[in-house]
């Protein structure tokens, strides 16, 4: 009996991790988004495999290339390889995303609502962390230098930022969805369309109302492309 219950038990503790997945997981070999579809569905309808082709799974990335960083506010360029870049990357669960850091520029604290995040360094040096949530708000940080691999957790608010004053620096990053989103706290705080009450930010943030109209007039620009 006491092991026909602990079977009962793994099999749900199996079927729930498999429902709780950011993904769902693939039924068949691959099931390449067909984009001229207007179904509607949680990702994208498959393309008839007889009409798959190799293309379907391929994108000249170019990211041995540096990316241009000056045009942005926060130093840095984020590009990233989702599903709407490579079709062949519908139901499989995975994207990656090449970040270019200015000197002294940073990806700002931001989150990927359906992803946990690994990230290596290419060239130079990060300072990485993340934040746990209520109620401990434990902030885990750490110096990466060249060749280190950083995890962060799916939905964690987590940042990147190049230290040096002189030199930049380029990391990649694995992500645990096809499409895994990304919400950057202070554009969606202060930059959201329309604008949340200055009332409502103001005891939030525990400051007077001018500064809180002093950030939503700012130009919250995207460094994803």
């Amino acid at each position: 009996m006491a092991s026909s219950s602990f079977l009962i038990v793994a099999l749900l503790a199996l079927v729930s991790w498999q429902a709780i997945a950011s993904d769902p997981s693939p039924l068949q070999d691959f099931c390449v988004a067909d984009n001229s579809s207007r179904v509607l569905v949680n990702g994208f309808v498959c393309k008839d495999p007889k009409d798959v082709k190799a293309e379907d799974f391929f994108l000249a990335a170019k990211l041995d290339m540096p990316r241009d960083t000056k045009t942005s506010k926060v130093g840095s360029n984020v590009t990233l390889i989702n599903v709407m870049r490579i079709p062949g990357l519908n139901t499989l669960g995975i994207s990656l995303a090449r970040i270019d850091y200015a000197p002294l520029g940073e990806n700002p604290p931001h989150t990927h609502p359906r992803a946990t995040e690994i990230l290596t360094v290419l060239e130079g040096t990060l300072y990485v962390g993340f934040v746990t949530s209520n109620p401990d708000n434990k902030f885990l940080s750490k110096v990466l230098n060249k060749g280190d691999v950083f995890v962060f957790p799916q939905g964690l608010i987590h940042f990147q930022f190049n230290p040096n004053p002189y030199k930049p620096a380029v990391a990649i990053a694995g992500l645990s969805s096809q499409n895994p989103g990304a919400i950057t706290i202070a554009n969606a705080v202060f930059g959201s369309k329309p604008m949340i009450s200055d009332d409502i930010l103001a005891k939030a943030f525990q400051v007077d109302k001018k500064t809180v109209d002093w950030l939503q007039s700012q130009f919250w620009a995207d460094n994803h492309n």
